[in-house]
Order: C-alpha cells, then structure tokens, then sequence
C-alpha cells in the first residue's frame, strides 16, 4: 500500500490511521509525489492546498480501478484542533471506512493510550462536553467510550496515590523456555542461551545496587516493583533469590505499596520457586495461560497443557499467594469466540483477583507476521472482547488500565480488570508516564519524569540483548549514572 502526503507533515499519524485497516500491509510513505492515475497497487492520498486564506484538505483512496475522494476546508479550533492532522485523518478514515467496510470501535484514535487523551479532553471540557468531543470527533463508539470513562475513573483513583518523588523499579529476564508464536520482545529460549544465565544475574545484580545509589541520591520513594520478562521463574529458585535479594538489599521498601512477579508460564513453576517468591515478600504474581484451549496452545508454541494452568494456580494459592493476574490474548490462531469465551469461564472460575484482555498485536518480527499464520478476524476479535467484558464487570472485575498497540487486530485494545483493592499500581503509573521508571536487565528503558508534573519524560534504554548487556556491561553502568544528571537537571531547569 502507497500513502502519498502533499503539503503536510502528517506521515505518523497518517500511517498508522491506514493499518488500523490494513495491519498486514506493507505501507511505503512517499511525499509531494502526485498521484499516479493508474497505481498497480491501493493508494491512499492525503493533501493541504492553500488558496487565499483558505486551507483546504483532500483526500482520496485509489484500487486500480475506482477512485474515492473526500474534500473540505479546514476550519480552526473546530473541537481545539490547532492544526488540520484531525480533520485531514477524519476525511481519510470515511474513505478507508467506505473501501473496506470495517468501521473501527475507536473510531480515528491510534494512539497508545485513548484513557489519556479522555482525562485531558475533561480537563479542558468539562466531563460531558469531553464525552461528546470524544465520540464524535474522534469517532469513538458507545461501548468504547463507556469503556474508557469506566477505566479512567478506576485508574484515577490509582494515580492519586502516586507521591511526588515516588518511582517505580522494572527488573528485566528476557528468558523464556521457548519463544511463542505472537512474540516479538527480546527474550531468549534457555535452550540457546542457559550458559549465559549466570553472568546476566551477576550484571542485573550489580545494576539494581546502580539503580538502588542513584534513587538514595535523589531521596525517591519506591511505590511498585515489577519484575518481567521474559519469564522471570525461568530462573532457578537460586538465581531468582539472588535478584530478589539484591533489591531488598539496594531499595527502602518501606513504603512499596506492591512486588509483582511474573510467573508467566506454568511450565516454569515449581513449589521451590513459589516459596522463595513468599520468603522474599512477593505480594503479587501473573500465572498467564493464554489461551485454555490446548490446540491454541500448540499452535502458539506454548510447551505446556490446560491441565498445567490449573495445577500451577493451585500450586500458587496453596504457597499462600492471595493476589493473583492472570493474562489472556483474544485473535490467537485456531481460536474462535466461542473457544475464547470458554477460556474467559475458566479462568473466572478461578477467581484470580486480576485478569488482564490482551488482543493480539502482529509485531512484524512475530512467527505469526513472518510466516503470514492467519489470525483471527477482526469481527472476530470483537465479539471475544465483548464476551470478556461482560463477563468480567459483570463478576466482579473492573477495568483499571488500558493500552493500544500498532497493528493491533480489530484496531482494539489491551484491558486490566481487577477486584476492587487488587489493582496493579505499577500498571496505571507506567502507562499514564507520570511517574519516574528505574529500569534494568536487557532491553529494559528507564523512564525520567519531571517531578515538577510538567509531562516531560526522557528515556535511557539498556542494550537489547543478553549477550550485548553482559558484554558491555560498563556502558550500561554510565547510562544509569546519566539518569541522576536527567532528574537534578528537571529539578534545576
């Protein structure tokens, strides 16, 4: 696919606005081209011709065959737009919406976090104003408005607990027994890199009593720990105790108000594991199935059965874990609404105290995008995730969080639901970016937030890959020392 931009600088919005549409879709940008008259492939155009002092928007959408075009002039402040990118995005999805047949739930929004954008829209409005702006400058559905208003409420409540020098500690073990089929984070099978296990504690150890000195130097208060991956108890019970015990060591946890553990593949949980977890005060841990479908699983490349799931939740409960997240992906392969909503019963009838809705996202480095496996579609998608939440508030369960991902299926969304009292704080701080992020182990990004509340955010990221991290581990050492420089400058600017 072609989106050739005239006059306007709109190419990131723009872009993304078509692959909500076509998210398996190579999209080539090209700029000031013109538009060819018989492109060999679809061609979407988006232009800004000025004519006096009137700025007028087009835009067309070409198949080879039939031509689309949807026309207007710009006009200022309409819904607070200072600049034409919302109403140029506006005449482009009508088209994209009349090509394809498939109308978006949330509307032109492709943006990662929508709940965001609602609280500023409030601020700026007033609630029932926002609403409307919301819907209807956006093109937001009902359901998804009721969605995030419901999520923003619950979320609030989360972020008013944050404290001005309070952050937040991300510990990264980008290991995983196998690597599944929809996943594109850096993380390694143990099978090809166990040797290099041992020297990556060793570094991520040393790291985290880095990142312990700086949060001591700039008198922080640690609110969240988040330990992930990667598949953190893919560890040994000793090499997790040694990384636990360098936290504790390095970290004031006095006023911690939560420890998450992602004990994300049943196969990798054992009572040795779950008990060194509860030695070391773990409050909270993710046990994430999935799918509870086995031939899902199979599919995916997950090494374990349905029947592992419900052993390691026991396991868990049995360990003395009461606060338990447990993930699930709608869209899998070999998935159906039907199969997904017996997964979501299952899991409900475990009565985790959290569970959070995942759609899958076709990350281009994925088995699933690389080997073009079909997903499920996006209709598809949608009745799934409207089985799950109906299922989930009406148990018990309300959203929390929520988050969007490029080439997300359905242009849909990622959602927390929780008991009331179990909800994550570490996830509402680290997707609403108010809140400083200390982070480390491979590929982990430390995130600088200006404590005055400005929103400025500067990001310090550590080498992708366990062999780099180890390797130049020095490196990674003057980086964490520029995070104090970052935040005494916010402090003095």
């Amino acid at each position: 696919m072609n989106l050739i931009l005239e006059n306007n600088p709109f190419h990131y919005e723009l872009e993304k606005l078509c692959r909500l549409f076509y998210p398996e879709e190579s999209i080539c940008v090209l700029e000031n081209r013109g538009i060819p008259e018989a492109p060999d492939t679809l061609t979407a155009y988006a232009g800004l011709q000025k004519t006096g002092g009137t700025l007028h928007m087009t835009a067309r959408l070409l198949d080879g065959q039939t031509e689309h075009t949807a026309e207007a002039d710009y006009i200022p402040n309409l819904y607070g737009d200072k600049n034409p990118e919302r109403q140029l995005a506006e005449l482009l999805y009508s088209l994209l919406v009349q090509q394809t047949g498939f109308t978006p739930q949330w509307g032109i929004l492709t943006g990662v976090r929508p709940v965001k954008l609602l609280r500023n829209l409030i601020g700026q409005y007033g609630q029932e104003k926002a609403l409307n702006v919301f819907q209807k400058a956006y093109h937001v559905s009902e359901r998804k408005m009721e969605l995030a208003r419901l999520t923003m409420d619950n979320e609030r409540q989360l972020l008013s607990r944050e404290k001005p020098n309070g952050f937040s500690l991300y510990i990264g073990i980008p290991f995983c027994p196998s690597r599944c089929a929809y996943c594109s984070f850096v993380s390694t099978t143990v099978e090809k890199t166990i040797q290099l296990i041992p020297d990556y504690v060793d570094c991520l150890c040393k790291e985290i009593q880095a990142a312990g000195r700086t949060a001591r130097d700039l008198h922080l208060t640690l609110q969240s720990v988040y330990m992930g991956g990667g598949t953190p108890t893919t560890l040994t019970a000793a090499q997790m105790d040694r990384v636990l015990a360098a936290v504790q060591s390095s970290f004031d946890l006095s006023e911690c108000l939560e420890f998450t553990v992602e004990a994300g593949r049943p196969d990798t949980i054992t009572e040795e594991k779950l008990q060194g977890l509860i030695r070391r005060g773990i409050t909270r841990i993710s046990i994430n199935p999935q799918t509870m479908q086995d031939r899902v699983l199979q599919a995916i490349g997950r090494r374990h059965t349905v029947q592992q799931v419900f052993d390691a939740f026991q396991m868990a409960r049995e360990a003395g874990f009461r606060d338990i997240n447990m993930d699930l992906i709608a869209g899998l392969p070999l998935d159906t609404p039907a199969g997904f909503a017996d997964t979501v019963d299952k899991v409900c009838a475990l009565e985790p105290e959290s569970i959070t809705v995942h759609t899958l996202s076709l990350k281009r480095s994925s088995r699933i995008f690389q080997e073009k496996v079909k997903p499920a579609s996006g209709a598809d998608v949608a009745k799934m995730l409207d089985y799950a939440g109906t299922k989930l508030i009406g148990g018990g369960w309300h959203p929390y969080y929520l988050y969007r991902q490029t080439r997300i299926l359905g242009g849909m969304e990622n959602v927390g639901f929780a008991k009331p009292g179990a909800e994550s704080f570490y996830n509402a701080a680290i997707m609403d970016e108010s809140q400083t992020v200390l982070a480390c182990g491979a590929g982990a990004g430390t995130k600088v937030c200006d404590p005055s509340g400005s929103g400025r955010l500067v990001r310090v990221y550590n080498f992708k890959y366990p062999h780099e991290y180890i390797s130049r581990y020095r490196e990674v050492l003057e980086r964490k020392a520029k995070v104090k420089q970052i935040y005494e400058q916010f402090l003095f600017s």
